[in-house]
């Protein structure tokens, strides 16, 4: 009697735990996603090896988002006031939204500064130095005006970060965002930003 008893307790916790494992695995294959961060060039926010959690379900982000993209496509100047396609980095990064489709960013790199629509964002993220690389995507076009469908994202740590700013990534298409960061699970949980 008591066997049965324990053997009808251990089937119902198994039952259940089966079914945690299930609706974790599919949670985790739909909606989240664990990305392991690899370089300095998000340094201070996230470091090399920190591992983060992304949402796969909302491909809609704001300015300031971090986001995790795979850009195929780079979208830059073609030296001529317009837009040319060329194949992007196709591989993943992680980077932070500074503007989104209608925005124009402009950069001074003299003094280091970004302004968005006019405005000076104040980006106390960037302790590692201000912006002062130009990576070729739009030399001698800046402001550039974010077009429908993209973003243009940058590093935290500027002066490493192959980023919009870049000729291999330029605007990067919405399509190709995986996800926005949540939150960061290693080496020690915080809520990212």
């Amino acid at each position: 009697m008591m066997l049965k008893k324990f053997f009808k307790s251990f089937l119902g916790f198994a039952e259940q735990l089966l079914i945690t494992l299930f609706v974790t695995a599919l949670a985790f294959t739909y909606i989240f996603r664990v990305v392991s961060v690899v370089g300095d060039s998000m340094c201070n926010t996230l470091k090399d090896g920190d591992r983060i959690i992304i949402s796969m379900l909302d491909k809609k982000c704001e300015s300031g988002d971090i986001v995790v993209v795979t850009p195929r496509n780079a979208v830059v100047s073609d030296g001529k006031g317009g837009l040319e396609y060329k194949e992007g980095l196709n591989k993943i990064v992680v980077k932070r939204v500074i503007a989104v489709a209608g925005q124009t960013v402009d950069i001074d790199f003299s003094a280091g500064i970004v302004t968005v629509d006019g405005k000076r964002i104040y980006e106390e993220y960037t302790q590692l130095g201000l912006t002062h690389y130009d990576g070729g995507a739009f030399t001698g076009e800046y402001p550039v005006t974010v077009p429908d469908g993209y973003i243009f994202i940058m590093g935290d740590n500027r002066s490493v970060s192959l980023d919009s700013r870049s000729d291999k990534i330029g605007f990067v298409a919405v399509e190709d965002i995986m996800g926005t960061a949540i939150m960061k699970i290693y080496p020690e949980m915080e809520f990212c930003s």
